[in-house]
């Protein structure tokens, strides 16, 4: 096994557990804890997504040059690609529409329930399949 593909295989599980932990169960079970409003949910929830996305950034960008130094198999490479597209969304697209609808909340204004959430989420679950693919394939190559 080369170190680009040693490298591609962590990273990408590394990156599907921190997707799966953070938004599969952290984010759903902060809203059940004791005395956690929208308000303050929003608020841990911006921090941590934001952060999620950073790594994320760094996941994806490490995986796309250790997957160009290695030239694994069309499979790996199309998995790979739909995950770094669906980050690429998410971060472009649709976190700025949730973080207009957050600091409206957090400013104390009533704005309208957004459903803007569902195509994060969406992205999230096509991302999840894509890396747990993406891993597979790399680890059979190896």
């Amino acid at each position: 096994m080369s170190t680009a593909s040693a490298v591609a295989i962590a990273v990408v599980f590394v990156w599907l557990g921190m997707v799966s932990a953070i938004s599969f169960i952290e984010a759903p079970l902060k809203f059940r804890a004791p005395n956690v409003t929208l308000v303050i949910g929003l608020g841990i929830g911006r921090l941590i997504f934001r952060a999620l996305n950073i790594v994320e950034t760094v996941w994806a960008t490490i995986l796309v040059v250790t997957l160009l130094l290695g030239l694994p198999g069309t499979d790996a490479t199309v998995a790979v690609t739909i995950a770094v597209l669906a980050l690429a969304v998410q971060v472009i697209v649709v976190r700025p529409q949730l973080t207009r609808r957050t600091d409206a909340v957090l400013a104390g204004l009533d704005a309208p329930r957004s459903h803007v959430h569902y195509v994060y989420i969406a992205l999230e679950v096509v991302k999840t399949i894509a890396l747990l693919v993406g891993g597979i394939v790399l680890l059979a190559a190896a």
